[in-house]
């Protein structure tokens, strides 16, 4: 099954559907993503703060798959926003997964009430790599309104993607019209809610009609609104049944539908970025 991209500000191209590593132990990284490479995924998204890019990086090694069939993404760790340590974890992270170039490296907070308020120096290090040729694309992760619009009124540079929380009971809706307003992709990262979605009677009404499982109903939800979702599994038959979502749609009903779960700030189950300070 072809998994379907979008194109990026930068006109690079983004598969719609990847694989997840936060929260896989780096001990079972290898084996894991190697599986999900089997089932077919070719979008990989991982972290420093994991500590599994190096697990991601003998997967892909052991695959034997074109590189240029593969796009990689990682994220800057919160404890190294000054420029010189942002420059020395890139080059940690590239050697860690054992690539020259990386598809895609975001800022993972913003951390606001941390350095100064100052993110606007990371950002402007990160397009660096850009520069020098060893990422092909940049982002950020969890920015609000503001902290977009300040990145760009300062810096001129858009990101590619903002990598924010959003699921049926947190839609994000501010963040996710901000993102699109300056032509930045929208990736959901939490996207069936750590689960707490899956024993929603409405959801599960659609998924019966649909013979479908929760979870590819919520997944399919995403795509239709047009994000990038990566769910996260390491139970082989679970990422076969998250990447068999592309023999169905639902109706323009069903997508309102389960986008009217909405619980506002109530349905967020991540830190909220505004006050999220914490440093490894």
């Amino acid at each position: 099954m072809s998994v379907p991209t979008i194109t990026l500000n930068d006109q690079t191209t983004i598969p719609q559907l990847g694989f997840g590593t936060y929260q896989v132990p780096p001990e079972q990284t290898a084996e894991t993503v190697s599986t999900a490479l089997e089932v077919g995924y070719r979008h990989l998204d991982t972290a420093q703060m994991y500590q599994n890019e190096q697990g991601v990086g003998e997967a892909i090694k052991a695959s034997g798959i074109a590189r240029d069939e593969l796009y990689v993404t990682s994220k800057l760790n919160n404890g190294v926003h000054r420029p010189d340590d942002a420059r020395r974890a890139f080059d940690e992270t590239l050697t860690k997964l054992g690539l020259d170039r990386i598809d895609l490296f975001l800022i993972h907070w913003p951390l606001p009430t941390l350095y100064d308020g100052d993110y606007v120096s990371t950002w402007r290090t990160l397009a660096e790599f850009v520069a020098d040729g060893r990422a092909t694309s940049v982002g950020v992760s969890n920015f609000q309104p503001e902290h977009l619009d300040r990145i760009v009124a300062e810096t001129g540079v858009v990101p590619v993607v903002n990598q924010i929380e959003v699921h049926p009971y947190f839609t994000n809706e501010d963040a996710r019209a901000a993102s699109i307003r300056h032509g930045v992709e929208v990736e959901a990262w939490s996207p069936i809610a750590q689960g707490a979605v899956l024993d929603d009677p409405v959801i599960g009404k659609i998924a019966a009609a649909h013979g479908k499982t929760p979870s590819q109903v919520t997944l399919r939800w995403h795509l239709e609104r047009g994000d990038i979702v990566f769910p996260k599994s390491m139970r082989e038959e679970r990422m076969r049944e998250n990447f068999d979502i592309f023999d169905f749609t639902l109706t323009v009903e069903e997508v309102a539908t389960i986008a009217a779960l909405d619980q506002g700030e109530d349905g967020r189950t991540g830190p909220n970025p505004d006050t999220f300070d914490y440093l490894p």
